[in-house]
């Protein structure tokens, strides 16, 4: 809960760390459970990851559970397979086998409109006459909204707060920025909405609904939405990166999004009942047809246009380089990190949670898991290529941004660093990013791809309302103009070029001023104002940086941090524009002619970076608000 300047920051690592997991190597597959085991201890000590629970199961029951490492390292306890670990977003999946249950019931609708079930909950949609919020689409988060702000994930009320509480932290983040139903961006506000209309139509908290007809039906008798008694008990403590030092435990405002509680046993059950189409032991807790529907995405574009991958209803779709098709969900919080995955036509699955939120075990686990859950499985068939009509090569081929940010707030470098650039050949599509590798998919419909490994289409070419787009499982990319990209990606090498320039610059002016050798050097300001522009913006990333591992902390709240980060964007627009203004004023004759230029082109470049950030709202962001 799966980030202003600091989104920003995290966009630009997830593209390098994705370019990276391209140049890894496939994982080789563990030949036993004590192999396996002895890998997961390996990548447990590399990355300082105190402990986790790890579950394997099939269709009949489970196959392999083990607890590995420390459950608290202060008094060195050990992880047992009853030791329960946060499994943060998975606590989503619930929120939407209970709205499958009431449909399968008759008592709920997906595709009613959210004004008319819950008319109290506040939210903004300028197409709700025409496009109105319907539930599938905050079960498939393709309502438009933007994520939780962050004083919604700050939030850490013990009280416990009500569903309704929590939805009245920030209800300006539930607003609609397209029509619903055709983007998909990821939403934690959405489940919470659900589970409110759960609530309004069952007449029981939603907590006590799940576990009357789900926890206790699978077998997940500890599994709890709440830090009670018992839970305290036998949860695990959770860890910075360093693995020493513990993170408080977090009261999330809104639970059905990332709440839950439980243990290796317990989602060793869980794997179970998907397996099992909604089954457990013979008896049918939810139709298999509800198990098949949760699966398959309905509403975002990419299923429009034919993809049965993507993030259905609280489930997604993974396929790995073998071309098997994972079904499940994964999960973080502040010191926490999960994943479930399995296999319906093989009939296997894992999961596994660490209490770390190191990201590099937490990819590495995963991989460890699928090679060794799938080793002896025959690799499904790949799909024959399909050929590409040269009107659709033609007509697609281009430059591509995304369209979907999962906040607005991070669209800003987002739309930059994630250009991308289509060509075709044969029966390729080649997707060149601006940063990471390229990507090569194959065709198998004249207008679907998949990856050249992969069993199935995880990629579409169509056209819309918006315009044309490229759609991933994940990403809605808009095909623009090559002027517009070149402009963009030039604009940003000559902010970066005139940052470097100006501190080097810097290197040798201001030594000289300090041992008087500028005396009498006219329009000083026209050197020190530029300079000042790119100190605030460094000072304002200093103080992301400097809280890595606090970062809700910093910015969820009003803090020297937050307020200060709103301080030095608003100092950086105000001496790049004053820059700009000086350098045009100043008396260029009066100057060395190599220090006027660069001093003019710089605050040029600065200025025409605030409008830009301005726009977007980044200049004096108030996080906290």
């Amino acid at each position: 809960m799966n980030r202003i300047v600091a989104l920003a920051v995290s966009a630009l690592m997830a593209v390098l760390s994705l370019a990276a997991q391209d140049k890894d190597k496939p994982v080789v597959p563990p030949k036993d459970t004590a192999e396996l085991e002895q890998q997961i201890r390996k990548i447990l000590t590399d990355y300082k990851v105190p402990g986790t629970g790890v579950a394997i199961a099939d269709r009949n029951g489970i196959v392999w559970l083990a607890g590995i490492g420390k459950s608290d390292v202060a008094t060195n306890r050990e992880v047992t397979p009853d030791t329960l670990f946060r499994i943060g977003s998975i606590s989503k999946t619930f929120a939407a086998l209970s709205a499958l249950k009431l449909a399968s019931e008759g008592k709920l609708d997906l595709n009613a409109t959210v004004r008319s079930l819950a008319p109290d909950v506040k939210f903004q949609n300028p197409w709700e006459a025409t496009h109105p919020v319907r539930v599938i689409h905050l079960l498939e988060h393709t309502t438009g909204w933007d994520d939780m702000r962050f004083k919604e994930y700050a939030s850490s009320d013990p009280k416990p707060l009500t569903l309704k509480e929590g939805l009245e932290i920030a209800p300006e983040s539930r607003t609609s920025r397209w029509k619903p139903g055709t983007r998909f961006a990821y939403c934690n506000s959405g489940p919470a909405v659900t589970a409110y209309i759960i609530e309004k139509i069952t007449g029981q908290r939603f907590e006590d609904y799940v576990a009357e007809n789900f926890f206790g039906p699978i077998g997940m008798p500890t599994a709890d939405y709440l830090y009670s008694p018992q839970t305290q008990k036998l949860l695990t403590t959770l860890y910075r990166d360093d693995g020493k030092t513990p993170v408080p435990y977090w009261h999330v405002s809104l639970r059905p999004a990332g709440s839950i509680n439980a243990s290796a046993r317990e989602m060793g059950n869980y794997i179970r009942f998907f397996l099992n189409r909604g089954a457990v032991n013979g008896v049918q807790i939810l139709p298999a047809e509800s198990i098949s529907r949760m699966e398959i995405p309905e509403t975002y574009y990419g299923a429009q246009a034919g993809l049965k991958t993507g993030y259905a209803k609280h489930n997604y779709t993974n396929l790995d380089d073998n071309g098997f098709v994972w079904h499940g969900h994964n999960g973080g919080v502040d010191g926490g990190l999960s994943e479930l995955g399995y296999l319906p036509e093989q009939g296997v699955g894992y999961f596994f949670s660490m209490n770390s939120g190191n990201g590099e075990a937490f990819n590495k686990l995963g991989k460890v898991m699928k090679a060794y859950v799938s080793k002896d499985l025959p690799k499904p068939a790949l799909p024959d290529a399909a050929h590409i009509p040269a009107a659709v090569a033609k007509e697609f081929a281009g430059w591509y941004q995304p369209f979907s940010p999962r906040r607005q707030d991070q669209y800003f470098m987002e739309r930059i660093l994630g250009l991308a650039h289509i060509t075709f050949a044969g029966d390729r599509m080649t997707v060149a990013p601006l940063m990471g590798a390229k990507r090569e998919y194959v065709a198998t419909s004249d207008r679907l791809f998949r990856r050249t490994k992969q069993s199935m289409a995880t990629a579409a070419l169509m056209p819309s309302d918006d315009g044309l787009l490229a759609q991933s499982a994940g990403t809605t990319a808009l095909r623009i103009s090559s002027v517009l990209a070149w402009t963009e990606i030039v604009l940003t090498l000559l902010f970066v070029l005139a940052s470097v320039s100006i501190a080097l610059f810097a290197l040798v002016w201001i030594p000289r001023l300090v041992f008087g050798r500028l005396r009498g050097v006219k329009h000083l300001a026209v050197r020190v104002l530029p300079l000042l522009a790119v100190a605030c913006l460094g000072a304002a990333m200093a103080l992301i940086a400097m809280s890595t591992d606090s970062f809700l902390e910093h910015f969820g709240f009003a803090t020297p941090y937050s307020v200060g980060f709103a301080a030095f964007t608003l100092g950086f627009a105000a001496a790049s524009l004053l820059g700009l203004l000086v350098a045009l004023r100043a008396d260029r004759r009066a100057m060395n002619p190599v220090v006027y230029w660069h001093s003019l082109v710089s605050s040029v470049v600065l200025s025409v970076v605030t409008i830009y950030l301005a726009s977007w709202g980044i200049i004096g962001y108030r996080t906290w608000v």
